[in-house]
């Protein structure tokens, strides 16, 4: 017959069903993406349109080819032809051939005339180049949760590997670009591989073709949970600054619940995009237990972070807009959190009632609170002020840019010992060390540490700091001994019962740490709505 199907750059001879196939190549596919393996005859994993343009039967400017399928090699060989470098594969199942295809005008227009889209431009060699490089304008870690149980069966578990495969090498992985890793959810999750494992698009296919179906429930939010905690530590090849990614694929709804896993995602600062296929009909609803299973897990309910398509057949027009989300990192905006956001100030009372024994208890206090930040240039960050009736800077916002400097720099602090002015103390340290980080992107809490009384007014200066324009400081009053609580209340913001902490003994602090980084972290959230 002459009907030709019109294929994408990235069809592969794997994804057709016939022994042999007319088939319509576009125009202007980029060179430098295309996978082809051998010579002449060509593994099947290779790109149709690529190995046509490979064997000189259509140039660039697409066309028609006639798709012959082989049967598996022992080897394919690497040679460089019509501007494409095929690769080298030892073995694979099947193979196939290219010819020039049946002429068929009509179609050939169709094809034709998406040409004029993208004039040929003399850059494309130096995309070749930085093959290894990968696309430096997506910047992502990315794990894909992909469904491995019973409710998506064996076959459909294949068309979602190659819905994958293609994601990934549209996305352009590479060392300076995208990461990608897989985790398979069903009764119980399997990291498949990690970030780190692979760095180019060619090997991440072949990990995600040799990937093999689980079966068991659909434990997504198990999975979920497992990947946000699991997956993207420094060790397993996540990077510092990027933001970290979870595709979860999902074959019509989960057997677990969705919500904490989300929260726990929100919390690790991960961002959770969710790709619904086939979602429960009419007469499924009923086995649903809660429906509302998207919006509790993706990272903000805004429409972005979720994705639906109606069939697992015919996906790969859904490639490219996915894509276009994942690399939109400006859009990531889960990747801010409590833990990488913020500015802490302590300030500290120096005054001769703390004493020497007490006063290192302070400073094993600000070190358990700071140590739960991740401290870097492009993250939290930490200063510290030590007051009696002076004040003197410890160290500023910029001065220590890891947790390991910021840590030493606190055990060095001398005690001062002297008399207690924390109203100045309070101002001196909004204009002197929040003052130089008002334009930063990091949410500001000042941590007022006083073991008593003050001398001068403290609710003036509190208030002055809480309501300094645009980088308003949150202040958190932490009071030991005979702090009165009407001043500690004074200092502290609104809601004052949540931002004032009080024990009777030095000794008690260590008990408040997790109390209050989990005040900052809520009024962080709450700031973010």
């Amino acid at each position: 017959s002459l009907a030709s199907t019109a294929i994408t750059c990235f069809t592969r001879g794997l994804d057709l069903r016939k022994g042999t196939e007319d088939v319509l190549c576009p125009a202007n596919c980029p060179l430098w993406q295309f996978y082809v393996f051998g010579d002449g005859v060509y593994a099947s994993l290779s790109s149709i349109c690529g190995a046509a343009i490979h064997r000189g039967v259509i140039t660039n400017a697409g066309g028609a080819v006639r798709v012959q399928t082989l049967p598996g090699q022992d080897s394919y060989p690497a040679v460089n032809a019509n501007g494409i470098q095929s690769q080298v594969l030892s073995r694979w199942a099947s193979s196939f051939s290219v010819s020039a295809g049946a002429k068929n005008t009509a179609l050939e227009a169709v094809g034709r005339s998406v040409s004029t889209a993208r004039p040929a431009t003399g850059k494309r060699p130096k995309k070749t180049l930085d093959k290894k490089a990968g696309n430096k304008d997506c910047k992502a870690d990315i794990a894909f949760l992909i469904d491995g149980s019973y409710n998506i069966g064996q076959r459909r578990f294949n068309l979602q590997k190659n819905f994958v495969g293609k994601v990934a090498v549209m996305l352009g992985i590479g060392i300076e670009g995208p990461h990608v890793g897989v985790v398979q959810a069903s009764e119980h999750p399997k990291i498949e591989f990690y970030l780190k494992n692979f760095t180019t698009a060619k090997e991440v296919l072949f990990a995600i073709k040799e990937l093999g179906f689980r079966g068991g429930n659909s434990n997504t939010g198990k999975a979920l949970k497992h990947t946000a905690q699991k997956f993207f530590s420094l060790e397993n090849g996540a990077r510092k600054g990027i933001p970290k990614i979870i595709v979860v694929l999902l074959d019509g709804w989960p057997s677990d619940d969705l919500e904490e896993a989300g929260i726990v995602a929100r919390e690790f600062g991960v961002n959770v995009f969710i790709v619904s296929v086939a979602k429960p009909t009419t007469e499924e609803l009923g086995m649903v237990q809660d429906i509302g299973f998207i919006d509790k897990a993706v990272c903000r309910n805004n429409g972005f972070f979720s994705y639906q398509m109606p069939t697992w057949f015919g996906t790969t027009k859904y490639v490219k807009p996915l894509v276009q989300k994942l690399c939109s990192h400006e859009q990531m905006l889960c990747s801010k959190t409590c833990y990488n956001s913020v500015n802490i100030g302590f300030l500290i009372d120096g005054s001769s009632s703390v004493g020497e024994s007490n006063f290192r208890l302070v400073l094993e206090f600000v070190s358990n609170v700071a140590k739960a930040f991740e401290i870097s240039d492009i993250g939290s960050k930490v200063a510290a002020v030590q007051f009696t009736y002076d004040q003197r800077t410890e160290f500023g916002f910029t001065d220590h840019v890891t947790k390991e400097k910021v840590l030493s720099a606190v055990r060095n602090i001398r005690y001062m010992s002297g008399g207690t002015a924390t109203g100045d103390a309070i101002s001196f340290t909004a204009r002197n060390v929040f003052g130089p980080v008002k334009d930063g992107p990091n949410k500001n809490f000042l941590v007022v540490l006083t073991d008593g009384q003050s001398y001068d007014d403290v609710r003036g200066p509190a208030a002055a700091a809480q309501k300094a324009g645009k980088f308003r400081i949150t202040v958190f009053s932490v009071g030991v001994a005979w702090a009165p609580l009407d001043d500690l209340k004074d200092m502290a913001s609104e809601p004052r019962e949540s931002h004032t902490f009080f024990t009777r003994e030095f000794t008690g602090l260590e008990q408040m740490v997790p109390d209050l980084i989990r005040g900052i972290c809520k009024d962080f959230l709450d700031s973010k709505q």
